[in-house]
């Protein structure tokens, strides 16, 4: 048991060096293969192991007295940018487009009471590369942008079920970083005044916790979950990069104060229905952008996602499939007078629109998702999945007092392997 924890949480470290995307603002829509499958759903809905992160409560649907799942997800975003400058418009695909997302959990019962289990995920991140397209002084109008946030949690959950009601906690170490990097000009209109905006690489390490409930009886269950905010330290990359640009729009005030962000809280419920075979889960849960350090600041919106997904399962094998829809997180701001918590002007709405679609395209909103599971033996599964973005595309006024129109769909295989014992 021990080998086996060492095991998953060294494959895990090894993986987490990759960067990651998101799909409901900077979050995954889900982790693990079977939710993936099921359009995000694993409030109401046990999947073993790898229900952690969805409710921990559900880490008592396990098979036998310990299960192991280890995967991956490849996940490939499509980020096409128009930003019109001068009248002149000039489309560029982000060269972040490819990325692997690591995902590990293990449960175990240790009686007819009492689970636990440890695991390790990559939840979300954001960013996009326009590294490739004209410099400013050449005419290019994505300013050479750059960004790329990750976000990486550990949890340790642990859960007490009698009679049908389970309650659950799972304390959560997050490791974060964020880079932006970009090229600008006092005056694109003149050639010479280009220079280079970025402040190196901010990571740190932060804490917080979920909890969650479930009861079940007669095929049916219900769950809850709530995910605490965790706040972490982006050192000087945001007030850094975000200064300059703000005073050459013209604002007196600089981004001062902005070494702080933060995963935003959740909270959720679900529901399902099991019979002979078939189940049927539905879950809603909402995302707390407009709480949450820096995204407030930049307009971010709350989500509220609904998802729905359907299994067939035999002894042998599962197909599955789901749909889930969240308005995008990122909206246009114009008219809404954003103001810094420390009551500085953020350049006004034309800046956080021209930062949220070039640099931080928090717009995806529908997903459809496909999965199936195949069982090699009564110990050893694996489980595919499948999701697919649709296009989702939003124009604002951008930095220029032109449009910026921002065009974002997403691809996503997951692979997961589970071994129960």
């Amino acid at each position: 048991m021990k080998r086996t924890i060492k095991l998953a949480v060294v494959a895990a470290l090894a993986l987490g060096a990759t960067s990651a995307f998101a799909t409901n603002g900077a979050t995954m829509i889900a982790v693990g293969g079977k939710s993936m499958g099921m359009g995000g759903t694993g409030i109401g809905v046990g999947h073993g192991a790898e229900s952690t992160l969805a409710n921990p409560a559900m880490i008592t649907t396990i098979k036998g007295n310990n299960e192991v799942s280890f995967g991956g997800t490849v996940f490939m975003p499509d980020i096409e940018t128009t930003p019109t400058f001068m009248g002149t418009s000039t489309t560029a695909d982000s060269a972040s487009d490819f990325f692997v997302i690591p995902s590990v959990s293990l449960a175990t019962k240790v009686n007819d009471n009492f689970y636990w289990g440890i695991g390790m995920w990559g939840t979300g991140g954001l960013g996009v590369d326009f590294r490739d397209t004209p410099t400013v002084d050449d005419g290019g109008k994505h300013m050479n942008m750059v960004t790329a946030l990750q976000t990486m949690q550990f949890g340790v959950p642990m859960a007490y079920t009698n009679s049908g009601f389970t309650i659950a906690a799972t304390p959560i170490v997050q490791y974060s970083s964020l880079d932006i990097q970009y090229t600008f000009s006092s005056n694109p209109a003149v050639p010479g005044n280009e220079f280079s905006s970025g402040a190196g690489v901010a990571q740190d390490v932060a804490v917080g916790y979920n909890l969650g409930l479930a009861y079940e009886t007669n095929g049916i269950t219900i769950g809850a979950v709530y995910k605490s905010e965790i706040k972490f330290d982006v050192d000087d990359v945001l007030s850094n990069t975000i200064t300059p640009m703000a005073m050459t729009a013209g604002s007196q005030a600089l981004a001062a104060g902005m070494d702080e962000m933060a995963t935003p809280a959740e909270m959720g419920i679900g529901i399902s229905y099991t019979t002979q075979g078939h189940t049927l889960a539905v879950d809603y849960k909402n995302i707390a952008w407009e709480d949450a350090e820096v995204y407030k600041d930049f307009g971010w919106e709350d989500q509220d996602v609904f998802s729905i997904g359907y299994e067939y399962a035999t002894s042998g094998w599962a197909v599955r499939a789901g749909y889930q829809y969240a308005e995008g997180a990122v909206q246009d701001n114009m008219g809404k007078g954003l103001v810094l918590d420390q009551g500085y002007a953020l350049g006004g709405a034309s800046l956080t629109n021209t930062f949220n679609l070039l640099g931080f395209p928090g717009t995806q909103e529908s997903h459809i998702t496909l999965g199936g599971t195949y069982a090699f033996n009564e110990t050893l599964s694996l489980d595919v999945a499948a999701v697919f973005g649709l296009e989702n595309k939003e124009t604002f006024t951008g930095f220029s007092g032109e449009d910026i129109t921002n065009k974002h769909s997403e691809q996503g295989y997951t692979v997961q392997l589970n071994y129960a014992f």
